[in-house]
C-alpha cells in the first residue's frame, strides 16, 4: 500500500502566513521605530493603497498592505541612522551585513506587493524587518562598547592629570621654567572636560570627534612633559644617582643574605643570583662615576639599565615579600574582597535582565572593571604596586556606579 502523505491545503498555508504575520509583526519593528509607530500621519511617500475599508479585500491583502507601510517606515529609520556609517563601518560589519540583507528582502516583498504577490510579500517584508532590527541592535551594543572605551580612556587620564599637576607644582617650586607644560596641561585639561560633557549629555557624535582633539592634545602634554622630566631629573642628579646607591647596597645585602640561607635550605636561587650577577656591574659603574662626581654620565648608565635593575629590585621586593608575609596577605585579601563585589554584581543584573531592566552599560562598565582588575593582578606579580593600584582604582569608580545602578533598579 503506498504511504500516505498529508498535505497542508493552500488555504491552511495562507491562513498560518497571517496568524504568523500578526504574531511576529510587533517583535520585528526594528528599535526605536515602535515610538513613531502611534504617531500620526503617513509613512512618507507611500503609495501604498488605504487599508480603511477592507471590506473587498483578501485578509492576505490587508496584513500585507500594512506590513509594507511599517516596512518603509523601517528602511527609512534604518538608512537615517546607517547610511551616513556605510563607509566608516569595516566591509565586514555585521551592522552592515544585516542591513544590506534588510534592503534586497525589502526590494523584493515591495516588487511582490505590487504584482499582488501578498502572501510572499508577507514573508519577504517579515524577513527584512527582522534583518533591520539585527542591524540597528548591533549599531547600539556598538555605541554602548565606544562608551565604554571613551570612559575608561579618561578614567586613566584622570590619574595621569593629577601626576602632571603634582609635577608642575614641584618643579615651579624647584625655579623650573613650566609655562610650556602648564599651557599644554591646561588645554588637555579643557579637552578633558569637553569629552565629560559629551558623555554625560550622550552626545556619541560629538564625542568622537572631541576625542581626537583630546589625545592631540595630551600627545602634546606628554611631549612637555618628557622635557620637564628631563629637566627635574638633570637638576637632582646627585641626589638620584645618591639614591640609586643606597637603595641598590641594601638590594645587595638582602639578595646574597637570601641567597646564602637558600643554598643551606636547599632553594632554588638561581633566578636571584643571575639578577644580582647582572646588577653588580651597573652599580659598581655608577658608584666610581659618583665619586668622579660625573653625575649626568652615571645617570646615563642607570637610564641604559633600567631593565636590568628593574628586574633585580623586583626579584630583592620578591625575597621581602616571601620573609615577612603581611602585604602578600592584604593584597590576596583585596583581590579577593573585590572578586566577591564582581560575581555578586553579576548576579543582581542578570535578576534585573530577566525582569525586563535594560542593563548594557552597566553590564559593559562591569566587563571594563574586571578587565582593569586582572591589569592590576598583573601588575602586582611583576612588583609593580604602584602602578596597580591605579588601575584598581578605576575598577573600584566601575564597580561603584555599577552598584549604584542594582540599587536604583532593584
Amino acid at each position: 500500500m503506498p504511504q500516505v502523505v498529508s498535505v497542508m491545503p493552500m488555504k491552511g498555508m495562507k491562513v498560518l502566513s497571517l496568524v504568523l504575520a500578526v504574531v511576529l509583526l510587533g517583535s520585528l519593528v526594528p528599535l526605536g521605530l515602535a515610538d513613531t509607530m502611534n504617531t500620526t500621519g503617513s509613512a512618507g511617500n507611500s503609495t501604498l493603497p488605504p487599508v480603511a475599508n477592507t471590506t473587498n479585500l483578501t485578509r492576505e491583502k490587508a496584513v500585507a498592505t500594512e506590513l509594507m507601510k511599517v516596512l518603509k517606515k523601517a528602511s527609512a529609520f534604518a538608512e537615517e541612522k546607517i547610511g551616513p556609517l556605510e563607509g566608516k563601518l569595516p566591509a565586514n560589519s555585521s551592522v552592515l551585513g544585516h542591513y544590506r540583507i534588510a534592503e534586497e528582502y525589502k526590494v523584493r516583498a515591495l516588487s511582490e506587493y505590487g504584482s499582488g504577490d501578498y502572501c510572499d510579500a508577507i514573508v519577504d517584508g517579515l524577513t527584512a524587518l527582522h534583518h533591520y532590527r539585527l542591524a540597528l541592535a548591533g549599531l547600539r551594543a556598538g555605541k554602548e562598547d565606544v562608551v565604554g572605551r571613551i570612559r575608561a580612556e579618561i578614567e586613566r587620564t584622570n590619574h595621569y592629570l593629577k601626576f602632571v599637576g603634582r609635577t608642575i607644582e614641584f618643579a615651579r617650586e624647584k625655579g623650573i621654567d613650566v609655562s610650556n607644560v602648564s599651557r599644554a596641561y591646561n588645554a588637555t585639561l579643557e579637552a578633558y572636560r569637553t569629552l565629560l560633557e559629551d558623555l554625560k549629555e550622550k552626545n556619541l557624535t560629538k564625542a568622537r570627534k572631541d576625542l581626537e582633539v583630546f589625545r592631540e592634545r595630551k600627545a602634546e602634554l606628554d611631549r612637555e612633559m618628557k622635557e620637564l622630566r628631563a629637566q627635574l631629573v638633570h637638576e637632582n642628579a646627585d641626589r638620584i644617582v645618591r639614591a640609586f646607591l643606597v637603595k641598590g647596597k641594601r638590594g645587595i645585602e638582602i639578595a646574597e643574605k637570601a641567597i646564602q640561607l637558600g643554598n643551606e635550605k636547599g632553594y632554588n636561587t638561581t633566578r636571584l643570583q643571575e639578577s644580582l650577577n647582572a646588577f653588580i656591574p651597573v652599580y659598581r659603574e655608577v658608584g666610581k662615576l659618583a665619586n668622579e662626581s660625573k653625575w649626568d654620565e652615571a645617570l646615563k648608565v642607570i637610564k641604559e639599565n633600567q631593565r636590568t635593575i628593574a628586574e633585580f629590585h623586583r626579584a630583592v621586593a620578591a625575597v621581602v615579600k616571601r620573609a615577612h608575609g603581611g602585604e602578600t596577605d592584604r593584597e590576596r585579601a583585596f583581590l579577593h574582597g573585590i572578586n566577591e563585589r564582581i560575581q555578586k554584581d553579576e548576579r543582581a543584573l542578570k535578576a534585573l535582565r530577566k525582569k525586563g531592566v535594560d542593563t548594557k552599560r552597566a553590564e559593559l562598565q562591569l566587563r571594563t572593571a574586571i578587565q582593569e582588575v586582572k591589569i592590576g593582578e598583573a601588575l602586582i606579580r611583576q612588583g609593580r604596586e604602584a602602578e596597580a593600584k591605579a588601575h584598581f582604582e578605576i575598577a573600584l569608580g566601575l564597580l561603584g556606579r555599577v552598584e549604584a545602578f542594582i540599587v536604583a533598579h532593584s
